[in-house]
């Protein structure tokens, strides 16, 4: 009885052994995943997706994610080219294309991205205007972009994307800002406003110009004016008569009040 039972526990024993090799030795990837195989020390390759066996106690596996991270950089104080504290914040988007070099060639990928994306942001943005930070964010977003690609490339990272999310400016800076927009839509209003005065003035010589070679048209716009104002509700009623009549009357009664004068004139 008691030989059967040490007999049992040393099956035991042997079957956890061999489950614990077989699990060593037995590794599943996924397929955004790759596995960089250390032999010794000395590295192998990537293997993967699928199922593939290890030598225990032999190889080692690091598993490298392919698909594309989402890396928040964190907000960085830049000084712009003209003396402007700025507050800004940035998004970058990256994968591995190389798991062998990026587990090789750099302790920890991700950390390393980070750093260099928080330095070339501080290192454009400086050498940038405000003017040109707030109004060509794309043209930035490209170079950000190219330089941080180009420094992470030997670590097997693409950085595909770079976009600046957010600027925060200082306080004073927004109240000048909103005067200065202020200023300019009051002198656009003012340059529309005397375009439309010169346009008008314009049009005002044009009709003089007619109205003089052609005397009828400013009786045509007399009756055009009588009856725009009979069409009115008002209780008074101003009738505009032109000079060239009233100066017929008046000469006619010059004539009738001092008939004796032309006589005495003539005699």
């Amino acid at each position: 009885m008691e030989e059967t039972l040490n007999t049992l526990i040393t099956v035991g024993v042997v079957l956890v052994i061999l489950l614990l090799i077989l699990s060593m030795a037995v590794k599943v990837v996924a397929e955004y995943e790759r596995g960089v195989i250390f032999r010794l020390g000395r590295l192998i390759g990537g293997k993967g997706p699928g199922l593939f066996f290890l030598i225990p106690f032999v190889d080692r596996m690091v598993k490298v994610d392919l698909r594309v991270v989402t890396m928040d950089v964190p907000g960085q104080e830049v000084i712009t080219r003209d003396n402007v504290t700025v507050r800004v914040n940035a998004v970058v988007y990256f994968r591995v294309v190389d798991p062998e070099a990026s587990v090789v060639k750099v302790v920890d990928h991700y950390r390393a991205t980070s750093q260099i994306s928080q330095t070339t942001l501080r290192n454009v943005l400086g050498q940038s205007e405000l003017d040109e930070l707030l109004s060509q964010r794309e043209k930035l977003n490209q170079i950000l972009q190219q330089i941080i690609d180009e420094a992470t490339a030997p670590w097997g990272v693409k950085v595909s994307i770079v976009e600046i999310k957010e600027v925060e400016l200082p306080e004073a800076m927004k109240r000048s800002m909103a005067a200065q927009a202020e200023a300019e839509r009051v002198r656009r209003a003012k340059i529309i406003h005397a375009e439309g005065e010169m346009q008008a003035s314009q049009k005002l010589a044009q009709a003089g110009k007619v109205i003089a070679k052609e005397p009828v048209s400013l009786q045509l716009r007399y009756l055009q004016t009588m009856t725009e104002i009979a069409s009115e509700h008002s209780n008074t009623i101003i009738f505009p008569v032109p000079v060239d009549l009233i100066s017929m009357f008046m000469d006619k009664g010059k004539g009738m009040m001092n008939p004796k004068t032309e006589k005495d004139t003539k005699e």
